[in-house]
């Protein structure tokens, strides 16, 4: 789980309680869930108060470098010095993003399989996209999946990387990599509700959403 400080959008996303526990607990939890399948938990950060909530919710720390943890620095990079740093054999790696912190109960024993069975050395999650996408180019639209005019049920189906789950073999991370062209797409539902937090907006949602679903779930 890659946790870097420094969040300016949202300042201190990942240790913002959400339903009571830090936003990068959510993830942690989920990891902890799925003992059939992750053996070891680690969180790579550079920030000291995350990484004192990381040990307290039982995860292992690796201490993010400052030269890979700047604003554009890719994911890969963190993950990269983590396998590095673990100086043993890893022989795949599951990345869970803090900031997508919810997740369907059997979504990583589902995807595991289907990478353990297809053999791909990459997986990603996605969900279908229903919009009538276009681009704008000197103040005129240009559709792109649709012609004007078309019902939204006649769409072509594309889809977009959800950002909930991924998992790699560790060779292609030491390549730098997390997906390659070796990739399965996990298709999700499209009833499930994404969120990946950036904003406060979007972690207002989160909240909201999961509130809604602890409501249902009261007897």
């Amino acid at each position: 789980m890659p946790a870097r400080g420094g969040s300016k959008r949202l300042p201190n996303k990942n240790i913002l309680l959400l339903n009571d526990i830090p936003l990068l607990a959510h993830s942690i939890r989920y990891a902890q869930q799925n003992k059939a399948i992750i053996d070891e938990v680690f969180v790579s950060t550079d920030d000291a108060a995350i990484k004192e909530i990381a040990m307290q919710y039982g995860a292992k720390v690796i201490d993010r470098p400052e030269a890979i943890s700047g604003d554009f620095e890719p994911t890969v990079s963190a993950m990269k010095h983590a396998v590095q740093s673990l100086n043993k054999e890893v022989e795949n790696v599951i990345l869970l993003q803090p900031t997508n912190p919810l997740r369907p109960e059997n979504l990583l024993a589902n995807c595991f399989e289907k990478f353990s069975t297809t053999g791909a050395d990459s997986l990603f999650t996605v969900s279908r996209n229903h919009h009538k996408l276009g681009k704008i180019v000197d103040n005129t639209f240009i559709p792109f999946n649709y012609t004007i005019g078309q019902r939204s049920q006649d769409l072509e189906p594309l889809y977009y990387e959800n950002g909930l789950l991924y998992i790699s073999k560790a060779e292609l991370i030491l390549n730098d990599q997390i997906i390659s062209n070796n990739v399965i797409p996990y298709q999700m539902s499209d009833s499930f509700p994404i969120v990946d937090i950036d904003t406060p907006e979007d972690f207002e949602y989160a909240a909201y959403l999961i509130t809604k679903k602890t409501t249902e779930n009261k007897p």
